[in-house]
């Protein structure tokens, strides 16, 4: 099956410049600088992409585009959203999406009748949004655990697997909610079982990221290790949905007692994992404790060697201030015997909420050389993958190359081989954000934070979440930079394995880290309770980039 797929308006040549906004504009001055403006960087039919190398050449990395994308959307499809398909991508295309998944909670609705009726509605939003990449994937209630989001490419089998992967694999439709070992190794079974259909050609191509991991606590960190190892789960959420819960004047005017940025609110309980504080259960500047903690659950799953990548997006069920209610049921009707809700209606009045639109504050940004469903999903494989909120900036390149080559370096979710002591080198270009993001305000990138953590191979506990040998290793003050520049960091000499990834902030809310001022003297801290105004705390991160010493 081929779609008749359009550039988006930035990348496509004919479209006029002039046409453009300015995010628009800035777009396509990196995609020209990229070299890869018009017959370069081709849409391709569904099902027809081409994966993006995991390996550089010897010049390093090809040079990519980076596509904004969410892919963790909630329609009337989900027992608890609300929205229909055209107000999504709509939204999603106002706020400078590239591609959206659309992942509907399992449920025997959505199994029996949901996920076929939705797929018709996913056909008709990718012709009437000719310009975005729109999937159809599922959410899903992994057994003994929390949720995530199982992504899967277009084609004739996808509502099948759907179907059957609900059916059989899915915590809540199984019964397999509770923590136990065998339903931890039915969730090793499912991820396998996915493995196996891409195996075997009935679908081109499938992958799992964790979400939310740490808002229950029940996400033990042997199991996030367990999910990766089947190479199906290739990462988790580094920050949640729902960060507009403790906006303040929202808070106000909805009279909430115990708001908290991506709604997490929670302490532990029942399945939780014993060995997570209780500040794990909060966020820091908007991302979930296992990301933002230097030295932290992340770092100790990198620390091994294995890539483990984070995204960022919106879990959009109901936005904050908008004044659409859910549609009414007919008399005798719920949503598993329809497999979706009635379309909403517009009431007038705010109604309860506590999420962003798609693409409106958080964005994920995945690295492509050609444009398609296939090259999205190969991209978030490979880690070429880096996220922020508020729009901090338009533009990250990241590479690591030898001191003084011309190597054009290895990039994000990569491996660069050197030589013991040889001298390494940080190239970062940025580009400033060109235009107020979608509160106004212009956002201002105040620091980038260059963190390193040593490769001491397979963790001998999985459940181990520390990684002693990682840190903050030097801090960048940007504030007096704008347009497009260029940070060449001296790494020194290369003496042991060791992976590099980046962090940044607009520098308006941060003290020690988790772990220590001498691991992370300025990271991201927890906001108080009703008190996290999302636009005034925001931040960006990179996946790393792994140096492996040459013996």
């Amino acid at each position: 099956m081929r779609s008749e797929q359009q550039l988006p308006e930035w990348a496509d040549p004919e479209v006029p410049e002039e046409s453009l906004d300015p995010q628009g504009v800035s777009r396509r001055g990196l995609i020209r600088g990229a070299g890869l403006l018009g017959a370069g960087f081709a849409a391709a039919g569904i099902g027809a992409g081409e994966a993006v190398a995991s390996t550089g050449t010897a010049y390093g990395d090809p040079e990519l585009m980076y596509l904004v994308g969410d892919h963790h959307v909630h329609s009337r499809y989900s027992h608890d959203a609300k929205y229909d398909f055209t107000q999504l991508a709509q939204r999603g295309a106002q706020f400078g999406l590239d591609w959206m998944a659309l992942t509907e909670h399992s449920n025997f609705g959505h199994a029996d009748k949901g996920a076929q009726a939705e797929n018709a509605e996913v056909l008709k939003a990718r012709a009437e949004n000719p310009r975005m990449l729109i999937f159809q994937g599922l959410e899903w209630y992994i057994p003994a655990a929390e949720h995530g989001t199982v992504l899967v490419a277009p084609g004739p089998n996808n509502v099948a697997l759907i179907q059957q992967f609900e059916r059989e694999y899915d915590g809540k439709l199984t019964g397999r909610a509770g923590d136990t070992a065998d339903n931890e190794q039915h969730a090793i079974r499912a991820l396998q079982w996915l493995a196996a259909q891409k195996r075997s050609g009935y679908i081109d191509d499938v992958l799992v990221l964790a979400n939310h991991p740490l808002r229950l606590g029940i996400d033990s960190p042997h199991e996030l290790r367990g999910w990766r190892d089947t190479g199906i789960c290739i990462g988790m959420e580094g920050a949640p949905g729902s960060q507009g819960d403790a906006e303040p004047a929202w808070v106000a005017f909805r009279g909430a007692t115990n708001a908290q940025r991506g709604e997490y609110v929670n302490n532990p309980g029942t399945g939780s994992f014993a060995g997570y504080p209780k500040d794990a259960y909060r966020t820091y500047g908007g991302f979930d404790w296992a990301t933002a903690t230097v030295g932290g659950l992340w770092d100790a799953m990198l620390a091994e060697g294995k890539l483990f990548s984070i995204t960022s997006n919106s879990d959009n069920h109901r936005t904050i201030w908008d004044t659409w209610k859910d549609g009414v049921f007919p008399d005798g009707q719920n949503f598993d015997s329809l497999g979706w809700k009635p379309s909403p209606t517009d009431s007038g009045v705010p109604q309860p909420g506590s999420d962003f639109w798609p693409g409106q504050f958080s964005r994920t940004h995945v690295g492509v050389t050609k444009y398609g469903y296939l090259d999205v999903m190969a991209g978030l494989r490979a880690g070429r993958v880096w996220v922020d909120h508020g729009q901090l900036v338009d533009g990250i390149d990241v590479r690591v190359a030898p001191a003084g080559s011309s190597h054009r370096g290895v990039t994000l979710g990569g491996r660069l081989k050197v030589r013991r002591s040889e001298r390494l080198e940080l190239r970062v270009t940025v580009t400033s954000a060109t235009r107020p993001n979608f509160h106004g305000v212009l956002p201002k990138l105040a620091h980038l934070d260059v963190i390193r953590g040593v490769v001491t191979g397979t963790a001998p506990d999985k459940d181990s979440w520390r990684a002693p040998d990682t840190r903050v290793v030097e801090q960048v003050d940007v504030h007096r930079k704008s347009g497009t520049y260029t940070l060449r960091i001296p790494l020194g000499r290369a003496e042991r394995s060791h992976y590099l990834r980046l962090r940044g902030s607009d520098g308006r809310r941060n003290g020690p880290g988790y772990l220590g001022r001498q691991i992370d003297p300025a990271g991201p801290i927890q906001h108080p309770t009703n008190d996290g105004d999302p636009w005034l705390d925001t931040w960006l991160y990179t996946n790393p980039v792994f140096v492996d010493i040459s013996q």
